[in-house]
């Protein structure tokens, strides 16, 4: 199918109840859709991640969610719909909203022969910093995601849970308004997990957050709003405490809303 780059007016405001809702849009995903011959990997995705807020955005594997974000960043481009970082149109204003983008995929490729240090170094490099602000935010990266003990240690010596750090590092080097992160916990131990937690709401004190994850007790720990896809299609939108409200856990809440095709909630 034809890119077609069609706007789509966004989904009915939930007023509020959510968090962050009166701040500026950050994230926007408006009628997103992606198809792959006659198979929508995602469709007619609407919601607004607003200054402030750390959304967990939750499904099934096969849900859409990678889709989702790989399109809410710029690298997918949309089949319809419009995706906007900051105001910018990452269709058409890409370069601009990802100088505003922070984003970490799932198992973000890192260069294994780099240390933490020269690989912050490159890319700080890549992005055209000066010296002096090249040198502050690499130091400030470090010490936020907590490298100090390996930032000399070739990446492929790392464990993945450093490796992960180093990830988010990158990610942060520019200080990034907005972050986009697929699985940043994926494979860790507890401890590992821990670790990246804290971090994490660390970063949220001044970033908003778009965080997927399958560890369902990260997001009662962090995510006061819940976005959660299933079959390409959007199917809950709202506050983390009215699912647990309603369905009394987060686990028999996303066993009910992703077992089978639900309607917006």
């Amino acid at each position: 199918m034809n890119h077609t780059h069609e706007a789509h007016p966004p989904g009915p405001d939930k007023g509020e109840s959510k968090p962050g809702a009166g701040g500026p849009a950050m994230i926007e995903a408006i009628g997103l859709s992606k198809f792959y011959g006659i198979f929508a990997a995602a469709q007619d995705v609407n919601f607004t991640v607003r200054k402030g807020e750390l959304v967990a955005f939750l499904g099934p594997n096969g849900a859409g969610k990678s889709t989702t974000m790989k399109m809410l960043t710029g690298y997918l481009a949309p089949s319809q719909g419009t995706a906007r970082i900051a105001g910018h149109d990452m269709y058409t204003d890409r370069l601009a909203g990802s100088s505003r983008l922070g984003y970490l995929p799932e198992n973000g490729p890192l260069y294994p022969d780099e240390t933490p240090y020269s690989l912050l170094e490159f890319f700080a490099d890549a992005r055209g910093m000066e010296a002096r602000r090249k040198k502050e935010r690499i130091e400030a990266v470090i010490r936020l995601c907590a490298l100090d003990s390996v930032i000399y240690r070739p990446i492929s010596k790392l464990s993945k849970g450093f490796r992960q750090r180093v990830g988010m590092a990158h990610a942060l080097l520019h200080e990034p308004d907005v972050l986009i992160m697929d699985e940043p916990t994926a494979g860790l131990d507890p401890n590992q997990i821990v670790e990246v937690r804290k971090t994490l709401l660390r970063i949220a004190q001044e970033k908003t957050i778009l965080l997927s994850t399958h560890i369902l007790q990260e997001v009662e720990a962090m995510a006061r709003r819940v976005i959660m896809i299933f079959d390409g299609r959007l199917v809950y939108d709202g506050p983390t405490s009215d699912l647990l409200q309603k369905y009394h856990s987060l686990d028999q809440a996303f066993h009910s809303l992703t077992a089978a095709p639900a309607a917006v909630h």
